[in-house]
Parts: C-alpha cells; structure tokens; sequence
C-alpha cells in the first residue's frame, strides 16, 4: 500500500492474474495443449530474460514452448540473427506450431519489420503483421479468420462494435500484447469508464504516450484514441494529437469512426499538465519524465525496460505502476489461444 500522502504502487500480478485464470480455463477446455515456438537471434541480455520469462509462464500453465536460439544466441561465433528467416519459415510450415514469437530487435527497425511480416499472421502471437496493424488502426475489431489468407487488407465487413463479443462469423483481431497490455491495465484501474458505451470507455481522458514506436507507442496511441480519449503521441522530433472527435474550429467538433492524427503545437510539459494518463516507453535509462510537470492524481504506467519516471513520481501519481510485464505475457497467451481458434475455424470441413 502507499505510505500517507502518496500515490498507489501498484504490482503488475493482480491484474496478470485476472487473465491467468481466464487462460488456465480455456486450456482446460481445449483439445490440446497449444505450442509456442519462441525465437531468439541475438546474445541481448534484455531478449534472453524476456524469452526465458515466456518459457516459465507457459510452462506453469500448461502451454508447451519451444525456444529455438540461432545466430548469436546458438553460436558466439554466429552473426546477431543468422538464420532468423529461415527458422521463421520453417515454424510457419509446421503443422504442430500454433504461435511465433520473435525476439527483437535483431538488425534495426526496417529489417526487423520485414522480419516481421514473415511470420504468418495465423501464428503472429505478437500482434505485428501488417493484417492486425490495419485492423487496429481502423478501428476493425472482428474478422473473418479465412481472410488472413487474402494478400489484401481486410474490408470492415464486420456490424458495428456494440459490445466486446464478435458476431456470428466472426473473432476478435489479434492485438499486439504490449499494448493491449497497457490497455487492460487502465480498464482494472478504472481509467475506463464502463458506463460509457463499448469502443467509448476512454472518452473524457487525456493520455501522453511518450514514443511512437510501431512495436508500443503509436499502436498504443491508437488504440486508446479509439476507445475515446485524447492522445498526444510524443516521440523525439515532434507531438501528434490522436483523437476520434477532432475540432473543426473553435466551435465545432466531428466524430469519427476511428481517430485522426493531427500535429500539436503544445510542449510536452504542457501535454502533461493536462494529461490523466501518462505511459512512458523510452528505451533509455537517462530518460526521466519529470514529477513536477504531472498532473496532480495522474496514473502513471512505466513500459520501458529502465524505469522512465523520477523516484518521487507518486507525489504526484495517484496509482504508479512501475512494470507491466506480468500482464503482457498473458496478452500473449491469450493471443496464441485467439490463434488456435482462428486455425481450427480455418481447417474445419465445410458444411
């Protein structure tokens, strides 16, 4: 608990644990045990810690994981990803796979994408083929899972959203985990507003989400944009504005669909000032987001690896959480259970 005056320190298993008991009843249920197939290219301290954590989670509830190490990671002798494409394709073609994680970053941003899109969205745990990214940023919630199978990007042929179960036909859309992380969070803190309509909960709230990877911080943005909010997304050179309900002009404002992107012209110390909801994802331990620029009762989420917030954050922070890890790696699962389902409608015989 907090010590008198303070904010929350808030521990990531409460909420984990919310999933876990979701993921063990479905695995109970499910005809087999679903395999996990994590891939680590590099000798990164941060990637083996990560992939062993996976394996010690799927191992305590029952999911079989297998870590295939090549490069760096199988041979010091070996370049950092040598045969990372090869062993991607080869989990792509086997049957008994069910999900892919690779373990990035690997080359660099543009190399690791490419990598990326190889995995086959039938078995991308990780949310990052370019047919989820799609659906996320338009705002698709179900899909058809035959439509994978297409080169194109979905149609939205899915009714309107109304609440969090998909019609007939359809499943819910693979999310990338960090993200969705981060979302579910908000909802078990009660920064969504569950009186509000389904796909509106965030609506009244400001966030700053500090980066705009294509990993965390714009899907991010993106999705809490779609559920209501006001987002700035504040990356190195510039701030955007990620709303659904931008201004026309001073007096007017239109709804949308899905959110907009626009330029800001307010600092970041600014953006804080108003923001109800800070996420701080900088890969950097020299970055510090600054207590004295909160916002009095904020929640503060930390989603780098280094802690981005200054020691005395909940001074200012009502509720502070300093890891969401935990809560990831059961969006992962969660995925690969989502996948499993996608390939069994898939392979069903037709009636």
């Amino acid at each position: 608990m907090a010590s008198e005056g303070k904010g929350v320190l808030l521990k990531a298993d409460p909420i984990a644990n919310t999933f876990r008991d979701e993921i063990k009843s479905a695995l109970a249920s499910a005809p087999r045990a679903p395999r996990l197939v994590g891939i680590l290219a590099t000798a990164s301290a941060p990637s083996k810690f990560y992939a062993e954590f996976t394996q010690k989670q799927c191992v305590a509830l029952g999911v079989e994981f297998v870590l295939r190490r090549v490069g760096e990671a199988a041979d010091a002798a070996l370049a950092p990803g040598e045969g990372v494409e090869e062993a991607i394709i080869e989990a792509n073609e086997d049957g008994a796979v069910d999900g892919i994680m690779v373990y990035y970053p690997i080359f660099g941003v543009q190399q690791d994408h490419y990598l990326q899109q190889i995995v086959s969205p039938y078995k991308d745990v990780e949310g990052l083929h370019f047919k989820f990214h799609y659906n996320l940023y338009h705002n698709i919630r179900f899909l058809e899972p035959k439509a994978l199978a297409s080169s194109l990007p979905a149609t939205n042929d899915a009714p309107a959203a109304v609440n969090d179960e998909p019609p007939a036909g359809f499943v819910k859309s693979i999310l990338p985990c960090t993200p969705l992380a981060v979302v579910k969070s908000l909802e078990h803190i009660g920064v969504y507003n569950r009186i509000l309509p389904y796909g509106d909960r965030a609506y009244g709230k400001t966030v700053t989400v500090i980066n705009r990877s294509e990993v965390v911080g714009r899907p991010l943005a993106a999705l809490l944009a779609n559920d209501g909010a006001r987002v700035f997304s504040v990356d190195i050179d510039s701030i955007q504005e990620y709303t659904k309900r931008p201004r026309q002009s001073a007096d007017e404002r239109k709804y949308h669909p899905r959110h907009v992107v626009h330029p800001t012209t307010l600092s970041l110390e600014a953006c804080l000032a108003l923001s109800d909801v800070v996420v701080s994802a900088v890969p950097s331990a020299a970055y510090k987001v600054k207590t004295a620029q909160l916002k009095d009762g904020c929640v503060c989420l930390n989603v780098a690896a280094d802690k981005n917030f200054e020691a005395d954050v909940r001074e200012k922070a009502s509720v502070y959480l300093p890891t969401i890890g935990k809560v990831t790696i059961m969006m992962l699962l969660r995925n690969l259970l989502r996948l499993q389902q996608y390939r069994e409608i898939v392979n069903a015989p037709s009636s």
